[in-house]
């Protein structure tokens, strides 16, 4: 596949974000040549309701987040196995909008405040990312090094952040973007798929409760936060903020619950939904190319990703030490997972939501702000060492 090229499955959604393409759009997964409207349709109706099968399978089961787990397991493996699916740009971003809104409501005043405590935690736990982050690159030079030639495209498939954002540094350094979109599904469904289940074996589900403003749903003040969540949307992709779906709508609600104007809570069914468009978006990139793709570089990021979810097991014990929280709490806050995914994990395991999310969204910051220089010195110190040599 060429760079650049527009397309379906895992490399087309990274260059498509990549782009910063901020419209709102039905796309084929899969792999397969471009689709009329109606077959897409049909497509988009099967995956959905193949995923709402998932999700009411897993939910029977008794599986840890039945209703995002379900759809990305079911989708990616008819994926892989060479079903034509369709994944909606659409749908992912009402999931995302709607998990930001429904974290906003758990930033109470009281909340915030014990937020602004665990200052030292939060920075702590970023510098954890960058530094996995690093340790991750190192890794995958050394089990692939066949990529030895695409340092750019290494380091920011390792790096712990956005895909999207690292597809974007990657393209402007010159590395390859396919690979970094794969290493960042991977790993992602690799974390999503493994940590809840880790936890509920572990049994402290319900260990670190955390109640969000406690409203009813009502007609006007949802109209209302629909209104201003969106709102944060808007400005955040005015300002071309990475990731405004999640990040504008939790900006807005927790400003309007911080400050204690909160003014309706979600509809019961708004968050299995959120989830299950989320599982469809992360499990349609798994087709059968890239399954076939690269099998070497595959394996080695599934191998540093779970060694990274071993080391950030040891690192949120002694965090959570120090800082007096519990660690399953801080283990889904410094995972090396996305952050709608962890996120919503926290929620329905009650596990510390407020401080799950401040934890990514501090290290969605840095990785985002930092990772284009951390790529610089590495080339200074390459540059370096080849002077030396």
């Amino acid at each position: 596949m060429k760079r650049g090229e527009a397309g379906a499955g895992t490399a087309a959604e990274a260059q498509d974000e990549a782009q910063a393409d901020a419209s709102v759009r039905s796309q084929p997964a899969g792999g397969h040549p471009p689709i009329s409207g109606a077959t897409r349709a049909k497509r988009l109706t099967g995956t959905l309701a193949a995923a709402a099968a998932g999700g009411l399978a897993c939910s029977a089961l008794g599986t840890p987040l039945p209703w995002m787990l379900g759809p990305l397991f079911v989708t990616a493996a008819l994926g892989v196995a060479g079903v034509p699916l369709a994944a909606s740009t659409r749908l992912r971003n009402a999931g995302q909008w709607t998990i930001g809104v429904a974290l906003g409501l758990y930033f109470t005043p009281d909340v915030v405040a014990l937020i602004a405590l665990l200052s030292p935690a939060l920075v702590a736990g970023a510098g954890w990312a960058l530094l996995t982050g690093y340790a991750f690159y190192r890794w995958l030079l050394w089990a692939s090094p066949e990529m030895r030639g695409d340092r750019a495209g290494v380091f920011f498939a390792a790096a712990i952040g956005g895909a999207s954002e690292m597809a974007v540094l990657a393209e402007r350094h010159g590395g390859a973007v396919e690979r970094v979109a794969a290493a960042h599904s991977l790993r992602v469904l690799l974390v999503v798929a493994l940590i809840p289940f880790g936890l509920q074996f572990a049994g402290v589900t319900g260990a670190d409760p955390a109640q969000p403003a406690g409203l009813a749903p009502n007609a006007p003040g949802l109209a209302l936060l629909v209104a201003a969540a969106s709102a944060g949307v808007w400005v955040l992709g005015l300002l071309r903020v990475p990731n405004p779906w999640v990040l504008g709508a939790l900006a807005a609600t927790a400003a309007l619950t911080a400050l204690g104007v909160p003014l309706s809570a979600l509809p019961a069914w708004a968050s299995p939904a959120a989830q299950v468009f989320l599982g469809v978006a992360l499990g349609s990139r798994f087709t059968r190319r890239f399954a076939r793709a690269a099998p070497r570089w595959l394996g080695a990021v599934a191998l540093g990703t779970l060694a990274m979810i071993a080391a950030s097991a040891a690192f949120a014990w002694a965090l959570a030490s120090l800082a007096g929280l519990h660690p399953a709490t801080v283990m889904l806050g410094t995972s090396p997972g996305g952050i709608a995914e962890m996120c919503i994990t926290a929620k329905v395991l009650q596990l510390g939501v407020p401080v799950v999310t401040a934890f990514h969204v501090t290290r969605y910051v840095a990785v985002s702000v930092l990772t284009g220089p951390a790529y610089r010195l590495e080339l200074r110190r390459l540059a370096e060492r080849g002077r030396e040599g």
